[in-house]
């Protein structure tokens, strides 16, 4: 995974959100060279969109690390995603974590929110960490051609679920817990032309994190976030035109996309703890060399 020249081959998916089961090479969720340390043992983690890219590696990483692990999919279109991941779970599962739980849920809603946190609840008792992740990206040449409807759903969907999970996991979280949010390297560059509704979703999921950690620093939970550069996941084929696929990543310093794997362990940093009690409305940047100043 050294820096250097990469190149997928050309693919797309109709529909999102994408289905890695389908892509080619499918995304590395597990580092083979990843060492667990128990750092998250006895901690229940809530992770939304986790069933497949980023989502999935740090559902993974968690499990390894002692966790049990809940996450939210889509019905239907993630089935399989869904049911890789878990069996996936059960492999990594450490002897005292709890069997894992899918929740297929359409999170840009409060009342569904509401649900997945009381699901988690009534399984497992609490939330320890939460990870607001799902997301869903759309290309537009022009602000001209993003539709009311369009722009309603990509908010729900990648900002207002952070409102409501929190709102409703809150209830069931305890000082030294956490909070990480799934931003981007897009909310400080402001992204390709083509993205931009995703990338104003992003950025306001930065300000949400440094305005909800100073909410409850007092309260012992720590809100942070991470930013990565271009990932291959299936947000990527499920969006960008075929041409662009076999070059993803090729502009950033490191010349190369990241696999879901190099991203995961900025989670477990930010999960634990022993490793970021000093960390709260931060922002961590695995991003292939980009200087983002921020």
């Amino acid at each position: 995974m050294s820096s250097g020249e990469q190149e997928f081959p050309s693919q797309s998916q109709d529909t999102q959100p994408g289905q890695e089961h389908v892509m080619r090479p499918i995304p590395q969720a597990i580092d083979p060279n990843y060492k667990p340390a128990n750092k998250l043992r006895g901690k229940v983690a809530l992770v939304t969109g986790g069933d497949s890219g980023i989502g999935r590696a740090v559902c993974l990483a968690f499990a390894m690390e002692g966790a049990t692990v809940a996450f939210t999919y889509v019905k239907g279109q993630e089935d399989k995603d869904k049911d890789d991941t878990l069996q996936m779970l059960r492999e990594a599962n450490s002897s005292d974590a709890k069997d894992p739980i899918a929740i297929a849920a359409d999170i840009g809603f409060d009342a569904n929110c509401e649900e997945v946190v009381n699901l988690v609840v009534r399984e497992y008792g609490c939330i320890d960490i939460l990870v607001n992740n799902a997301a869903e990206q759309h290309m537009a040449k022009s602000v001209e051609e993003i539709t009311e409807p369009r722009l309603e759903r990509i908010f729900r969907t990648n900002i207002f679920s952070h409102f409501f999970m929190v709102r409703h996991a809150l209830k069931h979280m305890k000082e030294g817990s956490s909070i990480i949010n799934s931003t981007s390297v897009n909310a400080y560059t402001g992204g390709e032309t083509d993205f931009l509704d995703y990338s104003a979703t992003k950025g306001a999921i930065v300000a949400f994190t440094r305005g909800l950690s100073q909410q409850l620093v007092n309260k012992g939970i720590r809100v942070n976030a991470v930013a990565p550069g271009p990932v291959w996941t299936p947000l990527q084929p499920a969006t960008m035109p075929v041409e662009k696929i076999p070059k993803l990543g090729s502009s950033v310093p490191m010349s190369r996309a990241a696999q879901p794997c190099e991203i995961a362990p900025s989670y477990v940093f930010f999960a634990c703890p022993h490793d970021s009690s000093y960390f709260t409305g931060q922002v961590l940047h695995p991003n292939g060399g980009m200087i983002v100043n921020a």
